[in-house]
């Protein structure tokens, strides 16, 4: 009998890895997060699976789930949305599991960030732009972020960011990410980025706020901020440059000397 931490991806049933798929084709309990999961991620389940939807359970509720689950010797697939590494709340799940003495794997996913930069259509880490991708969220009811990580002092990087459950919070978070990024900044909302309901707003720092309700954009929003967001072609990678060098391939055509 073994536990699997599953990431179930954003939200699109088909952007489940192919391991999640067949461990959820499978197993006979599965666990899944029915506030962050959309139930079409469960058409993946064998047919008779006992599934039991996790936001109406609190943590030792869960682990009955998995010690009746030992004790019939069967397989549960616990899927979290994302990866199981963000945001999870599975480090809590491994330390109860640990002391129980069940066996547990972790099967990452697809996160909503890669998602709502694949819906944008944007390249997060754009040359000379930005190399480093800050991905955060600000202080909620069930867990703290550390005054050393606020929204404010990661804005001093101004590296790409992106801020999870951010819509609750947006005139905040702008108005921190002013004191460091210009106002013309690029940003971008994502409301269930992949879902069948996905909505986005690009904007730019100083004008988001003005545009947009913010009721509008409750729970599952990420906001996007960064100069890697804008549009403007800037400075191209090496990487597939024709008078490029490296270990696969040499250069077709030498480079161009500076005058």
């Amino acid at each position: 009998m073994k536990v699997f931490f599953i990431g179930a991806g954003p939200g699109a049933s088909d952007l489940i890895t192919v391991r999640a798929m067949r461990i959820l084709n499978r197993a006979s309990m599965v666990l899944y997060a029915g506030s962050l999961v959309p139930a079409d991620v469960l058409e993946h389940c064998r047919a008779d699976a006992e599934i039991h939807d996790t936001a109406k359970l609190n943590l030792d509720q869960q682990l009955a789930c998995y010690e009746r689950a030992r004790e019939q010797d069967v397989d549960v697939a616990r899927l979290h949305s994302g990866d199981p590494s963000i945001y999870g709340a599975t480090a809590e799940q491994m330390r109860r599991l640990e002391q129980l003495g069940i066996e547990y794997e972790i099967v990452p996913g697809v996160s909503s960030f890669s998602a709502a930069a694949a819906t944008l259509g944007v390249e997060l880490t754009r040359p000379e732009v930005s190399q480093s991708i800050v991905l955060t969220r600000v202080s909620g009811r069930a867990s703290a972020v550390p005054d050393s990580e606020s929204i404010e002092q990661w804005a001093r990087h101004r590296a790409s960011m992106c801020i999870f459950l951010s819509g609750p919070h947006l005139k905040k978070i702008v108005a921190d990410l002013l004191l460091h990024y210009p106002p013309e900044t690029p940003v971008a909302l994502a409301h269930r980025a992949s879902w069948r309901d996905e909505r986005t707003h690009r904007s730019t720092l100083g004008k988001i706020v003005s545009e947009v309700k913010v009721k509008d954009w409750q729970l599952t929003t990420l906001l996007l901020v960064g100069d890697a967001l804008g549009k403007d072609a800037g400075v191209e990678s090496q990487l597939y440059a024709a008078s490029f060098t490296h270990r696969f391939r040499r250069a077709s055509v030498r480079k161009r000397r500076a005058a």
